[in-house]
């Protein structure tokens, strides 16, 4: 029910896309407003990364395709698949490629079309899932104003977030289209207790004490997972939380790049302030930095 679902994850309402949008669309649309925000010359962009789970086709990327609506040639562009980390994932490169000299601006675009991949009659992960994107470009800066990425995986859990089949056994008449689902009180345990630890140490490596935090944006999994961070990192009541998963559901590698957009938009975040983003997900994969907000 709405009230059961409203208890249990803090989810009021969830976007989804109409039949006759893609994540190719979606995509698209945040590229473009990213580019235009960010001032840059097209000609700069030296690459495009996508992070998504919902992109229909193994190959060619969605990357390459965006690529090419953009009119970037030659660029490198390439999907990743870190799920509900993605963007994080996506960003710690986009600061490799512009520290190594192989790229002058990347634009990073995390994407989701769940609906399409969810069963309506799930009761572990459907009533939880939205569609959506977000985007951002990154570029050089004499001032670094992102820290060390901290990410990995805790792959001996893999199982805990997962797809009921795969498109070979679609094919092969043995399942029916893969759908997501998950194991709902696991994935609560080790995203509070991993990833509040995970912060800690990512606080650690780039200098930046609990006092210093501006702006917090997890990834927006369930409302009670945020506030659990929020209260195991004791975070100061000052600090701006993004809560954007209330209107949205949960986008996965969209969430936090929609999360942030909204604070920023809202003037509850704004340029300068010191921002935290981490995601975890499915893998279970997990990325995060704290950046300086442009």
């Amino acid at each position: 029910s709405d009230e059961w679902i409203r208890q249990r994850t803090g989810i009021i309402t969830r976007t989804r896309a109409s039949q006759d949008v893609g994540v190719k669309d979606l995509s698209l649309t945040a590229a473009k407003e990213a580019i235009e925000r960010s001032g840059i010359d097209l000609e700069t962009l030296d690459a495009i990364i996508v992070s998504t789970i919902s992109f229909p086709y193994p190959t060619p990327s969605l990357a390459t395709l965006l690529a090419g609506e953009l009119g970037r040639t030659d660029v490198i562009a390439y999907d990743i698949s870190a799920a509900c980390a993605g963007f994080a994932y996506g960003i710690g490169q986009a600061d490799s490629l512009i520290r190594s000299g192989a790229a002058r601006n990347v634009l990073v675009i995390g994407a989701e079309k769940l609906s399409d991949f969810v069963s309506p009659t799930d009761r572990s992960i459907s009533f939880l899932l939205g569609d959506g994107a977000g985007a951002a470009v990154v570029g050089p800066s004499d001032v670094p104003k992102i820290g060390p990425t901290v990410w990995g995986s805790d792959g001996e859990n893999w199982d805990t977030i997962r797809m009921t089949g795969s498109s070979i056994d679609f094919r092969d008449g043995k399942a029916e289209w893969p759908t997501l689902e998950q194991d709902g009180r696991t994935v609560f345990r080790w995203a509070v207790w991993h990833t509040a630890k995970k912060i800690r140490e990512m606080l650690e490596q780039s200098g930046i004490g609990i006092e210093d935090i501006d702006v917090f944006v997890p990834h927006q999994a369930n409302m009670r997972i945020i506030d659990e961070l929020v209260k195991q990192l004791k975070l100061p009541e000052d600090v701006v939380v993004g809560r954007d998963i209330a209107e949205t559901g949960n986008t996965s590698a969209a969430s936090i790049p929609l999360a942030t957009h909204r604070l920023i938009e809202e003037g509850a975040a704004q340029s300068g302030d010191v921002l935290v983003q981490f995601g975890f997900g499915a893998g279970l994969a997990y990325a995060g930095q704290v950046l300086i907000l442009p």
